[in-house]
């Protein structure tokens, strides 16, 4: 085990490089959802090729080069990656009075990874049209969901972007739209997918997910408050566990339960005991709350993500739980050579979980064992990764004791954790250090309290070779009990075209 001296060293080491070596590793969009407004839809085409190479001083690849990147980053260390992609919004006219209402969007992206178990991937297929700010689209589509720091926070609690976006159809708006307006105004989508690949227990699920989020204040005001909820469901599948003959509930005389959470009517065929108890599919919530300061020299974000997968939350017993933040971003900051545009502070805690009991009809709602499920068995993920927070670990990625066939041996720990963007005369710089204690399961825990670090500083800089691109380099290390630890290098170059 690794000492708190050399997990310290680690730190001061990563915290030192930071200005020099940190940058901005993530291809897409980073915008915070309670910032995004309804202004008009902008059109867009982007086109670029990628080529990247990993290395760790270990066969494991260090966490915060593979967490929240789409599940395109493999955890096996030694990495050459290729990629390409294009995303792009149109207009439907060249009438200037019509082209700002009716658009189409599509977006394809493949990656190519040589490691140890090499694999073809497509994180991204999908199209779509839009009417202002409503929009259906088809396919598999990298998207935000939440208030939080996407870009220098820990992740999202329910989705992260730590695994591969899921293929579904989705409705909604994609923007703030105005119900009362200069005071109340809301967005929200509704979906259905499926959750294809092999998956270690289960087969054949399905996926509904749905949110809406509401604003209150004026879109340049001081002062705006966000609320809103995510909720998602996993059902309609195969699992060995609780089921009748195998086959999980399915049909659309089962999809009121699934999209309400009600209970089904005793007596309703093809459900399980288990599913007259509970509720009909594996459900995982949140409920998101926001404040924000529009202030003369900077923007300050207040978040709060509540975690609900059962009734605990509404008798209050996990409301320890949760995702905390605060986000400062400059504004009118004087031109010079170094900067700090952004920085974010986050708490994730998950221990509570409503307590160590679990009886059914009274308010003694705990054990809520964050991402495993009884029926299905194989949790909250998709292709092997967690969809939720990375801290919510897969039994795959720790060589901890196992806890039967579920998805995670690992989902009570907290996590204090800080990220950092700005400038370096002509390149952008970013960092994130995380530190977090892990405890295993209520039914299996780890053999004690496990304190982990893991940091990862980097630069992109714009340069002129190929008519112009841009250089990536990054250097990501573990250090602690949980993991073992790891030391490793990234370098990419990256070519934008014009289409």
């Amino acid at each position: 085990m690794t000492s708190l001296r050399s997990l310290f060293s680690a730190t001061l080491i990563l915290m030192a490089l930071a200005p020099a070596f940190s940058g901005n590793l993530y291809n897409i969009n980073t915008d915070q959802t309670a910032a995004n407004d309804t202004n008009g839809i902008t059109p867009y085409q982007n086109a670029w090729v990628e080529m990247a190479g990993y290395g760790a001083s270990t066969s494991r690849t260090p966490f915060w080069f593979h967490a929240n990147q789409w599940g395109i980053v493999p955890t096996s260390g030694q990495i050459f990656s290729l990629r390409a992609g294009v995303e792009a919004r149109k207009f439907l006219s060249k009438d200037t009075v019509a082209r700002s209402n009716w658009s189409v969007v599509y977006g394809a992206e493949l990656v190519g990874n040589a490691a140890k178990n090499s694999k073809f991937l497509i994180p991204q297929a999908y199209a779509g049209i839009a009417f202002k700010s409503f929009q259906l689209t088809i396919g598999r589509r990298k998207q935000y969901i939440g208030f939080n720091d996407h870009e220098l926070g820990t992740g999202s609690y329910m989705w992260s972007g730590n695994a591969l976006p899921v293929p579904r159809i989705q409705f909604g708006f994609e923007k703030y739209i105005p119900l009362v307006k200069n005071f109340i105004y809301f967005k929200g989508f509704y979906s259905d997918g499926l959750l294809d690949g092999k998956r270690p227990v289960t087969s054949d699920l399905k996926l509904h997910n749905k949110g809406l989020f509401v604003r209150l204040g004026r879109p340049t005001g001081t002062v705006q408050l966000h609320g809103g909820f995510n909720h998602a469901v996993q059902w309609g599948g195969k699992s060995p566990y609780f089921t009748v003959d195998g086959q999980m509930p399915h049909g659309i005389d089962k999809y009121w339960n699934v999209i309400t959470g009600f209970k089904p009517k005793k007596g309703t065929g093809g459900i399980s005991s288990f599913d007259e108890e509970n509720r009909i599919g594996n459900h995982v919530a949140s409920l998101d709350f926001g404040l924000e300061l529009n202030l003369k020299s900077v923007n300050i974000l207040f978040y709060r993500q509540n975690l609900i997968e059962d009734g605990s939350l509404f008798y209050l017993n996990n409301v320890k739980d949760g995702l905390n933040g605060v986000t400062f971003t400059m504004k009118n900051q004087e031109p010079k050579n170094l900067s700090l545009d952004r920085i974010t502070f986050e708490l994730l805690y998950t221990k509570s979980q409503g307590g160590s009991e679990a009886v059914d009809g009274n308010t003694i709602r705990g054990k809520d064992d964050y991402f495993n499920n009884a029926q299905v068995r194989d949790g909250w993920s998709y292709y092997g990764r967690g969809l939720g927070t990375p801290f919510i670990t897969p039994q795959s990625e720790n060589n901890w004791p196992r806890y039967a066939d579920f998805f995670t041996n690992n989902n009570r720990v907290w996590v204090i954790h800080s990220g950092m963007k700005g400038k370096w005369n002509s390149a952008v710089w970013l960092t994130k250090l995380s530190l977090s204690s892990n405890q295993g399961t209520y039914d299996q825990e780890l053999p004690n309290k496990m304190y982990q670090f893991s940091g990862i500083v980097g630069l992109e800089k714009p340069v002129n070779w190929l008519g112009g691109s841009i250089i990536k380099g990054a250097v990501s290390a573990d250090a602690g009990e949980f993991f073992d630890d790891s030391f490793g290098l990234m370098l990419s170059i990256r070519k934008n075209l014009s289409f």
